[in-house]
């Protein structure tokens, strides 16, 4: 009778990848073995591997990761060079900017599953915006920022010139003019590392953010003259086609691919992964590579047509992902599960 052939057991197969890893990883390796749990181990082993091919990474952020305050593990993966670009929110571009400088005027409100909405009126009165359980400062964050970049806005309205609201971002931060305010550690601003490497932001929707809310009222009342000093989302969609056959073009040679790192849902997500079709369908570049690798940490369901909670496979059939594309999907807070799998990737 012929033996079995004996095959590694997957936790062997994690526990000698962590070996070489830091105790977050180790920690993973030993405890996380099943359901949502090893879909992280699994999404982040393919993280990882598509950089090892030489591929790059796009990253997603919905909701409220900046105030989250995500920054402290991206930053380092912005640094060490395992993020090539970032398609994010405009709370979340203005968020990590809104923390870095008024962190210390931040209230934490751990029961907010109890407020009654006279004490919410309370918190307005105090002019201090709740997201979930943390209220943001009016007057620290959101106008110490607008004033700065008001600056900016008029500077480049008067030259006749325009940018794109990320752009503006790296004017305000690149001047030094908030450094003196900053009240968390640098190297926890995932806006600062992005800055210092010059990378690649794309703000689909930022109208309707903080401070493109504001914009709306500077222009209307008067103080910045051409609303299009402001680079739109269309505009975005233009140069991220540009950028995505440069990067595809750049990477064949390699045998590298671009992958897709989706955290929520929302537009974030649904504006860059449709730029592949794009290329594809309305511009007849088929030799444009689809996406190589796609994960999303999500707790959006598939009911109700939600695209948010679409399983991975529901995008082959609009051209964004192939049958062999590696796919991923964690079914769980993105605040506990990113850290996480950045840490993989960190070697932490």
């Amino acid at each position: 009778m012929t033996a079995k052939r004996k095959t590694r057991r997957p936790e062997d197969v994690n526990a000698a990848l962590a070996s070489k890893k830091g105790p977050v990883s180790q920690f993973i390796a030993r405890n996380y073995r099943h359901f949502n749990a090893a879909a992280l181990v699994d999404t982040a082993k393919g993280y990882e591997a598509h950089l090892k091919a030489g591929g790059k990474m796009l990253v997603t952020l919905a909701g409220a990761m900046s105030t989250a305050e995500l920054g402290i593990s991206l930053a380092e993966m912005i640094r060490r060079d395992k993020v090539h670009a970032i398609v994010c929110t405009g709370a979340n571009l203005e968020e990590d900017i809104f923390n870095l400088v008024a962190h210390d005027y931040y209230e934490r409100v751990p029961h907010y599953r109890h407020l009654t909405t006279e004490d919410e009126q309370a918190l307005l009165d105090r002019h201090m915006n709740r997201v979930t359980d943390t209220c943001i400062p009016e007057h620290e964050a959101m106008r110490r920022i607008e004033a700065a970049v008001l600056e900016e806005w008029v500077a480049a309205d008067r030259a006749g010139q325009r940018f794109f609201p990320h752009e503006f971002m790296y004017k305000v931060l690149r001047s030094g003019k908030l450094k003196k305010s900053y009240q968390i550690d640098p190297q926890h601003s995932w806006m600062l590392a992005a800055a210092e490497r010059n990378l690649p932001i794309i703000v689909p929707g930022w109208e309707d953010a903080t401070l493109g809310n504001m914009y709306a009222g500077h222009v209307i009342s008067g103080d910045v003259k051409n609303v299009h000093t402001v680079r739109t989302g269309i505009e975005y969609m233009m140069w991220l086609a540009e950028w995505y056959t440069g990067s595809a073009r750049t990477l064949r040679n390699g045998e590298g691919s671009i992958g897709f790192f989706q955290i929520g849902g929302g537009i974030a997500g649904d504006f860059p992964i449709c730029v592949v079709p794009m290329l594809h369908q309305d511009l007849q570049r088929t030799n444009v590579p689809l996406w190589g690798y796609f994960a999303q940490i999500s707790d959006s369901t598939t009911s109700y047509g939600s695209y948010s909670g679409a399983v991975p496979n529901e995008k082959i059939t609009w051209g964004k992902l192939g049958s062999k594309t590696p796919k991923f999907i964690v079914e769980s807070d993105a605040t506990i599960v990113a850290p996480l799998i950045f840490s993989w990737v960190l070697g932490q």
